[in-house]
């Protein structure tokens, strides 16, 4: 423990890794372009350059606190020197501004509005360059990059993929993928935290909300809606509501004033995808074939399983993730002339994820050569439709989801954290219903943040050896012992973004740990709040099986190869 002046206060720091820490810790909002916890420390923005008594000034990101340390943080000299650095930043940026995507939600625009730039002086003379649009998630302009580098730490060292680089030197250096390949032409997985990560709008979600407007506008054409649990835990904290407070019955309501004709919860399939990866999980150990088995549900690791273990390509899980499985039985129950109406059916899927923008489009997800999930928007699109529409969304009363596909489980619900698939599939392995019983899976290590968890259940007369991964880079660590056979498993769960969904590449942005907790926190509320805790319980699941998926059940649920 130490103490330390800063702006005439005296503050106390213990394990805090530098001095940025604890200067936000005394209550002082220093700004940042660059600067990430989670990510290492680049010290490329110099915005939160600080000065210490003899005059010297550095950058506290990359600073190790001291004892008896002083520093002042807005003095005359810091203020010049950061309005220069954002002039500056503007200077060699695109400024349309007003059509920008990021627009009201820029921390570059914000930090003008801040540092009171209402002028830039200087001439911008960086070459305007080709907007790279060739993702299906994410859209790539480097006229607005700032080359603060967020982007290509997030890749390498969360996700551990190296898509984006820095290229070139001085006034000419750059990001892009490497030889300034297409971002589709690389690696990339589609997982948007380059976009979570960059403060500005060179990195943005590919959009389709025209594409849902025009659809919602057809008098010929049947909407429907599904949507993820993640997404319930993140759309109220837009509209002023406490952070992570689940708001799936204003979501149920606000879909339906938009002129959504039907409105289902993605928990649903969840549940189906619970029971159909539960029989593949035992049917592999009765073969001891295949194993570990890789849950299949996140379309970002199965991709990255593809590009950097194929040898592994056989023992993902041939379930469609419950995205996939729900489109396809909705499109299978509108076959049915009977329940057509004489109306085309568009399934809108609303996620958390901007790579289920590309499972959407993959063929091996289609049914009989057809797609089945029309149209994918994430958690901001929905945020920025609700406030095109000018609904007030905090006041709506909150309504239920339609039938005959509108209840899931808790154990649906969960998915959108790490581990909850894993629990999931312990709770339908399990063949008691008593909350002892399931209070006892949840604490047997499945919960938490932690990017690597082991853990080993006892199953009828075996033991199983489960791992739950979140972030790429850390699957990478579990595949290359799986490889070297230093590491066995009999399952591994791997969500691509770190946490789990709640914090996918759709999510709002700028979520502190705070908001990280609270988002995890409001899914095991929901499922708390839920009377079915197992999806072997959900009645409506369960008669599926004994109408539209009977003979279908591979068909619909399952991809064509894995």
């Amino acid at each position: 423990m130490g103490y330390m002046t800063i702006d005439g206060r005296k503050v106390e720091f213990t394990d805090e890794k530098n001095v940025l820490s604890v200067i936000r810790k005394a209550g002082i909002s220093l700004p940042t372009l660059c600067y990430h916890s989670e990510v290492s420390t680049f010290g490329a923005c110099r915005l939160c350059t600080v000065e210490d008594d003899r005059g010297r000034t550095f950058a506290s990101c990359s600073e190790e606190p001291r004892d008896g340390m002083v520093i002042y943080t807005n003095s005359g000299r810091i203020k010049k020197y950061r309005k220069l650095i954002v002039e500056l930043l503007l200077a060699a940026h695109c400024r349309d501004c007003t059509t920008c995507v990021k627009s009201g939600e820029c921390i570059l625009q914000e930090l003008a509005h801040r540092m009171g730039v209402v002028d830039v002086r200087f001439k911008n003379t960086r070459e305007i360059r080709p907007i790279d649009d060739s993702s299906p998630s994410i859209i790539r302009d480097p006229n607005k990059c700032i080359l603060c580098g967020d982007c290509v730490r997030a890749c390498e060292e969360i996700q551990g993929i190296g898509a984006l680089g820095f290229a070139f030197r001085g006034t000419d250096a750059t990001v892009m993928p490497a030889f300034n390949k297409k971002i589709a032409e690389t690696d990339c997985v589609n997982c948007g935290q380059c976009r979570v990560y960059c403060p500005t709008g060179a990195i943005t979600i590919r959009t389709h909300v025209d594409e849902v407007w025009d659809a919602l506008a057809d008098p010929d054409v049947r909407v429907v809606a599904q949507v993820a649990p993640a997404v319930r835990v993140a759309v109220g904290e837009a509209f002023g509501m406490k952070k992570g407070m689940s708001v799936m019955g204003k979501i149920a309501a606000v879909l339906h004033r938009m002129g959504f004709d039907e409105v289902y919860d993605t928990t649903f399939s969840a549940d189906l995808t619970v029971m159909e990866e539960s029989e593949e999980l035992l049917e592999r150990l009765r073969r001891k074939e295949d194993l570990p088995l890789l849950t299949s549900c996140c379309p970002a690791w199965v991709k990255f399983v593809h590009d950097q273990y194929p040898e592994y390509v056989h023992n993902i899980s041939t379930c469609r993730s419950p995205q996939g499985m729900f489109s396809a039985v909705i499109k299978e129950y509108y076959r049915d002339p009977r329940n057509t109406g004489g109306k085309k059916t568009v399934v809108v899927s609303i996620m958390p994820c901007t790579a289920k923008k590309m499972e959407a489009v993959r063929p091996n997800s289609f049914t009989k050569g057809k797609q089945d999930t029309d149209i994918v928007i994430t958690t901001t699109e929905l945020i920025r439709m609700i406030r095109n529409y000018g609904i007030e969304f905090s006041t709506l009363d909150p309504e239920a989801c339609d039938m005959p596909f509108g209840m899931g489980s808790g154990g649906g619900v969960i998915f959108g954290v790490t581990g909850g698939v894993t629990e999931a599939v312990l709770r339908r392995l399990t063949p008691v219903h008593e909350k002892a019983a399931l209070d006892a899976i949840a604490e047997c290590g499945v919960r938490g943040d932690e990017g690597i968890k082991e853990v080993t259940v006892p199953y009828e007369d075996m033991e199983l050896k489960i791992c739950i991964v979140s972030g790429l880079a850390n699957a990478r660590k579990v595949m290359e012992k799986v490889k070297n056979g230093e590491a066995d498993y009999h399952l591994i769960e791997v969500m691509a973004c770190r946490r789990g969904c709640i914090m996918g590449g759709g999510q709002p942005t700028r979520a502190g740990d705070r908001t990280k907790e609270a988002r995890t926190k409001g899914l095991y509320n929901a499922d708390n709040n839920m009377i079915l805790k197992k999806s072997d319980e959900n009645p409506l699941v369960l008669s599926l099986y004994d109408g539209l998926l009977k003979g279908k059940t591979h068909e619909l649920l399952h991809n064509k190869e894995s």
